[in-house]
């Protein structure tokens, strides 16, 4: 039968109509996908069924929502075993996907730890961040390096513990600078036993672990014995790690709690603009141990609950999740995050919204933190967006960047090429969108620029064709690319753009260095325009100056690193059958990666665990 031509197309309330007779009453999560495949919303539902009939009565939804039910082209489905499944699994793929019309938590990153390493007869303590995959102890989360640091300043200061690496220790002859200064006892040379030094070890874990009270007790106890005993050298250390201890509480790290020990605040602030900021403080051990601003991104019809709910479901997944919560506001699932979490924790979990006391001050300074810090940071915003408005106008753009990469290449003598460019936008640089390019193509002669910079040109725009120039892992379109280099470097990247079909996607522009390299007389290029200069000592030159400048530093840091990683590699590495104890004893045996490629065949066969073919295979290697 002919379809009717004047049949109306389906709508996106009549497509999601269509999933409901297949829905059960089970919980789960869904997701939301447009024409292109773009994923526009991932909601989770104790009844599948019914959460997803209600989009189809499309009146009763705001104007947000009834845009994106009319995007709405397709539906996934996932069942799960609880509705705190449905939670959980949400969270997690929102966190990961960022859709469009979800609340998102930005300016995620993983905290930093102090590790007491115990494999090693002198504990060694140090600052950690990733996967725990050392042995020892681990405290923390800290909200920043900077909270890591001045605590390990405090323990140093305290309990004297070395914070030199194994290769450094067993090297000293005579104690270093830090046992001068009285911040390390100096097991590597003898200046203290190992048994008191593991007794320090135990000190510095019960403050660690919130036990300073009793430990305070215990060491104000060894004074007094010291000081009976007239060993008043030793009462008088002990007396300087009490103080020091002390300064946890009334330095600058600011509140400790007297009614909690382990805790996190978060507090939501909007301002009139509908712009949010979580200020979330970390309690540990009864210390405070930083905080962190965070700026969600939501709708403006959203609710401020609503907004501290999603955020705290995305925050917790994949962070150590602490015994309780305290919140400026009621949020709307909180009985079902509190089970969720206490699953994910596998103990007990709470949310409380203080009242009074102690709990609801810590709450209340969160939030003046919160206010505090959205408005530095909308003033920062003003300030970038009035600088964007005046590059655009500077360059002739037609509307203010969103987006701006800039390139730039770094090698000595060719050697240990890379390629990387950097971002900017109205947040400032986003330094988590970085990305850098070792030159593969063999072709390229060394220190040819041109080419480098043509090889990263393709890659880098060959990558967003393909993908689609979507937001995901640092794919998105750029407005601006911002070359280091002259009319040479404008027109290798130009040529690639051309051929790709996308050089009308994006202004391209060429910075070159003034004469004598003097920053502030740089010559500017862009295509069907004469090359030109920026008055001096503008903020659009300052501008594109630090813009250049952080390419120019990321590139050489990342030089920087491959070089010196492959200063650490052996010859021996590249060797086929040649492993970490095979290497070893090759080493022991010639004593130098080159002994080894200039010795005979039989000579290498004597080695033990290197059979004669091996040793064929070695000496091949290096005598081709």
């Amino acid at each position: 039968m002919a379809k009717n031509e004047t049949e109306k197309p389906l709508t996106g309330a009549d497509i999601i109509a269509a999933y409901v007779n297949t829905l059960s009453g089970k919980p789960g999560v869904y997701r939301m996908i447009n024409e292109h495949e773009e994923l526009l919303y991932i909601g989770k539902a104790k009844n599948l069924r019914k959460r997803v009939t209600a989009y189809t009565k499309y009146e009763r939804h705001p104007i947000r929502i009834q845009r994106m039910i009319r995007a709405t082209k397709t539906m996934e489905f996932v069942v799960t075993g609880s509705e705190t499944e449905a939670l959980l699994l949400e969270a997690s793929l929102i966190k990961r996907l960022k859709p469009r019309y979800n609340i998102l938590l930005r300016d995620d990153k993983s905290f930093p730890y102090i590790l007491m390493r115990t494999d090693h007869k002198a504990a060694q303590l140090m600052k950690h961040r990733g996967k725990r995959n050392k042995k020892g102890q681990y405290y923390g989360p800290f909200a920043s390096a900077g909270a890591v640091n001045r605590t390990l300043d405090t323990l140093q200061r305290a309990f004297r513990l070395r914070t030199c690496s194994d290769s450094v220790y067993s090297g000293r002859t005579r104690p270093c600078m830090l046992h001068q200064i009285k911040r390390c006892a100096a097991p590597c040379t003898g200046e203290i036993s190992l048994g008191d030094y593991a007794q320090l070890n135990r000190d510095a874990s019960d403050f660690l672990s919130g036990r300073s009270q009793a430990l305070q007790k215990r060491l104000q106890a060894r004074m007094q014995k010291a000081s009976d005993d007239l060993n008043f050298e030793q009462a008088a250390e002990i007396r300087d790690r009490i103080r020091a201890m002390a300064f946890v509480s009334t330095g600058k790290t600011h509140i400790a709690p007297k009614t909690f020990a382990e805790a996190d605040v978060a507090a939501i602030h909007r301002d009139a603009g509908d712009q949010a900021c979580v200020q979330v403080f970390f309690f540990r051990a009864g210390q405070n141990w930083g905080a962190n601003a965070y700026y969600p991104r939501h709708a403006k019809d959203q609710n401020t609950a609503d907004i501290l709910d999603a955020f705290l479901a995305q925050f917790y997944t994949g962070k150590p999740i602490p015994k309780q919560l305290f919140v400026n506001v009621d949020l709307p699932n909180k009985a079902l995050l509190e089970t969720a979490l206490s699953e994910r924790r596998e103990k007990s979990f709470r949310i409380f919204k203080p009242l009074r006391g102690e709990k609801f001050d810590l709450v209340e300074l969160a939030r003046r933190n919160a206010s505090e810090a959205l408005a530095r940071k909308l003033a920062e915003t003003a300030s970038q967006n009035k600088l964007l408005a005046g590059l655009a106008g500077a360059l002739d753009l037609p509307e203010i960047p969103e987006r701006i990469e800039v390139y730039d290449n770094s090698h000595i003598q060719g050697t240990n090429s890379v390629g990387a460019f950097i971002v900017a936008g109205a947040e400032g640089f986003l330094k988590r969108e970085y990305r850098t390019f070792n030159i593969k193509d063999a072709s390229t002669k060394p220190g040819d620029d041109f080419a480098m910079m043509r090889e990263v040109m393709q890659r880098r725009f060959s990558r967003l064709l393909k993908e689609g120039g979507t937001n995901e892992n640092g794919l998105a379109w750029p407005d601006l690319v911002v070359i280091d280099g002259g009319k040479g470097q404008l027109s290798a990247v130009s040529g690639v753009l051309e051929d790709l079909g996308v050089l009308e996607r994006t202004t391209l522009v060429a910075i070159a260095k003034g004469p004598d390299r003097n920053a502030g007389r740089e010559t500017f290029h862009m295509i069907g325009r004469p090359e030109f200069s920026l008055p001096p000592r503008t903020p659009v030159l300052y501008y594109l100056q630090r813009l250049r400048d952080e390419a120019h530093r990321f590139a050489i840091g990342t030089h920087r690193a491959k070089r010196k990683k492959q200063m650490h590699t052996s010859p021996l590495d590249a060797i086929e059958g040649i492993g970490p104890g095979r290497k070893k004893a090759l080493l022991a045996w010639f004593g130098s990666a080159k002994a080894v490629a200039s010795a005979a065949a039989e000579d290498l066969a004597k080695v033990d665990g290197i059979s004669k073919k091996l040793a064929g295979s070695i000496h091949d290697h290096f005598n081709e």
